[in-house]
């Protein structure tokens, strides 16, 4: 049995990170650590502001706790159970927990817009077994999210929008930055079968 067991799926917000854990799941029952539920309280000190929208960043790597996510996942590779939070997106905040359990020949799934940002800290502890960057043409992505955080209700509409276009210009840069923290640039669809590869 290795620690190397940990798949890491990064990308833009919008790009199907979620849809294609989903998809992985319930193909080979392989466990999924969510790393967007790690994300700090709307009201905690160390969360960063956004001066052009005059709101919480969301998409700043200081609103979430890096920390405590490395941690979940180390011992759910060790262990075989974890219990991580849950966040509710639309009262920015923690409302309960989750346990999430491994088998020792299950590759473990973890997906959020950050976790490029974890790649270097599971290579240093050899829990890493794969780091891609899961993205589109940015105006898709753009339709994607709008799409989802409409239909969930996350923020007002208005600030969806202003944040969606936000993200659809600095996508280019936050794909640079996730390639070069080591996730591999790839389609949700070339994934699939190269995870069920990898697996075996």
């Amino acid at each position: 049995m290795t620690a190397a067991r940990v798949v890491v799926l990064a990308g833009p917000s919008g790009a199907g990170k979620s849809r294609l854990a989903a998809r992985l799941h319930d193909a080979h029952g392989w466990p999924i650590v969510r790393l967007d539920d790690f994300y700090r309280d709307e009201d905690d000190p160390a969360m960063p502001r956004s001066a052009e929208l005059g709101i919480v960043d969301w998409d700043h790597p200081d609103s979430w706790n890096r920390e405590a996510a490395v941690e979940a996942l180390a011992t759910l590779v060790a262990t075989g159970s974890v219990a991580t939070p849950v966040y509710d997106i639309g009262l920015s905040r923690a409302v309960g927990s989750t346990v999430v359990t491994a088998h020792p020949d299950d590759l473990v799934l973890t997906e959020g817009i950050f976790a490029a940002e974890i790649i270097a800290d599971l290579r240093e502890r050899g829990l890493l077994a794969g780091a891609y960057c899961v993205h589109h043409h940015r105006f898709v992505t753009f339709v994607y999210r709008l799409a989802r955080d409409l239909s969930e209700r996350r923020k007002p509409p208005w600030t969806l929008v202003r944040r969606g276009l936000a993200l659809m210009r600095d996508e280019p840069r936050v794909v640079a930055r996730q390639e070069s923290l080591g996730a591999h640039p790839a389609r949700a669809s070339e994934l699939e079968p190269l995870l069920s590869a990898l697996a075996r």
